[in-house]
């Protein structure tokens, strides 16, 4: 059995699967393992890309860049 849940925003997972009466009293193992997010296919950077197209609201600044550093010649 293999079973999907999201831990909650307190930290704690918490699981209530119905076996049956007749798996009671019996010992189960259950193995907790992160999921990794499944990659963005092409399509869908695509559409993120797009979106965020505009949505920068302030102006850009190009900071001082400092001297340029004088190296002996080669």
């Amino acid at each position: 059995m293999v079973l999907t849940s999201t831990v909650s925003n307190d930290g704690v997972l918490r699981l209530s699967i119905a076996l049956g009466i007749e798996e009671a009293n019996k010992d189960v193992r259950v193995t907790v393992e992160p999921m990794t997010p499944a990659p963005m296919s092409q399509e869908e950077w695509q559409r993120f890309i797009t979106s965020t197209a505009g949505k920068s609201q302030g102006d850009f600044e190009r900071p001082e860049q400092g001297e340029l550093q004088e190296r002996d010649p080669l």
